[in-house]
């Protein structure tokens, strides 16, 4: 049976200020408080605290950074001689502060919000470059200034109209030449003089040379009374003179054409009797048979006459319906044409080469200006 006194119990001593060592009284037994305070004030070296007054090693920086860090580190509203802070709401944004020496960071954004750093400028979005516009190619001309040349022709070659509407505003008496009203056709002027059109002078226009991928779908002529989509409206950045094809594609052909305002040159183009190469590529509804392709190349009769084949070949041997044509006749349809009448239906018709010109590193729809190199082959004929 246990006693329950004082001789029983377990000592523990207590070290105080003075390092002297005393036994605990008992629990029901009255003693002063300033004794308790004392016992409890703080624990010798030996039993594993440091004391304030105990300088710390200056060589461990660990324990000087934890040191610093307690004494710069303060909770919100329990610093001493400081107003009494107010802890954030959730989703409340506390502004950031710099980094102090000790190491923290102060007060930071409440939440994953990211650090606004000044020192750091902020990038807005890229911007995106902007294509420049081609430059129009001036070209040279070695035109006689005292050439004579027919009064339509000129007013074609300044953009006014065409040579037959010329024609018609000639007779209308509308222009004059040199102060006086010319009604007679086949007036021929010099460069030098001075034509009126509705009392407006009339200057001739540099030469504009524009090569278009057409596309499908749209009208190779200047205006369409079924207001329908032109190429016009795909090279209406290209210049602002009065620029008009050169011969003319179905509404859903594709490929290579030739946009300018030289009228001789493009009367060399599409003039039958000079003969310049135009190279197809058609596709077929059913591969073409290879007695048909001899037919074609043997000439084939139509309703306005016998045509026939320059050259004709498949594309590939593995696809017997896509074929490549080669002709020199200027016909309206006569590719589709030829090909109906022996029973095919044409799903696709593309020009790639037109006189020298393709379409080599021209997307469908774009255009670009011809060359100087060009333009002079084209005038010399030297293209078939």
């Amino acid at each position: 049976m246990t006693t329950n006194n004082e001789e029983s119990r377990p000592r523990r001593s207590f070290s105080s200020a003075g390092n002297e060592r005393h036994a605990s009284p008992h629990r029901n037994q009255n003693y002063d408080s300033s004794n308790r305070n004392q016992g409890y004030e703080r624990r010798t070296h030996q039993e594993g605290y440091r004391t304030q007054e105990r300088p710390y090693n200056t060589q461990d920086r660990s324990y000087k950074q934890n040191w610093g860090d307690s004494q710069q580190r303060s909770s919100y509203g329990e610093g001493e001689g400081g107003p009494r802070k107010r802890r954030p709401r959730v989703g409340e944004r506390v502004q950031s502060q710099q980094r102090t020496p000790a190491g923290n960071y102060g007060n930071r954004s409440w939440g994953n919000q990211p650090q606004n750093r000044s020192n750091q400028p902020l990038s807005g979005p890229k911007k995106l470059k902007k294509k420049k516009p081609f430059k129009q190619i001036k070209y040279k001309e070695n035109a006689d200034p005292n050439a004579p040349i027919r009064l339509n022709k000129y007013l074609a070659n300044a953009g006014v109209c065409s040579r037959r509407e010329a024609d018609e505003f000639i007779q209308a008496g509308v222009v004059k030449v040199n102060g006086e009203i010319v009604t007679e056709l086949g007036t021929k002027i010099t460069r030098a003089d001075e034509v009126m059109f509705h009392n407006q002078p009339v200057t001739l226009e540099s030469k504009v040379y524009v090569l278009l991928n057409k596309p499908k779908g749209f009208v190779t002529t200047t205006d369409d009374p079924e207001n329908r989509k032109t190429v016009m409206e795909l090279v209406k950045s290209a210049c602002s003179e009065r620029i008009y094809p050169v011969g003319r594609l179905d509404r859903a052909t594709t490929g290579v054409l030739l946009l300018t305002n030289d009228g001789d040159l493009a009367s060399k183009l599409t003039h039958p009797k000079y003969e310049k190469r135009k190279i197809y590529q058609v596709w077929l509804d059913k591969p073409v048979a290879m007695e048909h392709m001899q037919a074609i190349a043997d000439g084939i009769e139509l309703e306005d006459g016998e045509i026939h084949a320059d050259a004709i070949s498949y594309v590939t041997e593995d696809d017997l319906t896509q074929v490549g044509i080669e002709i020199h006749s200027g016909k309206n349809r006569i590719v589709r044409r030829m090909f109906e009448k022996l029973g095919y239906r044409v799903l696709k018709l593309d020009r790639v080469y037109f006189a020298g010109l393709t379409k080599k590193k021209l997307s469908r729809g774009k255009w670009r200006y011809l060359t100087e190199q060009e333009v002079n082959m084209l005038r010399m004929g030297a293209f078939d």
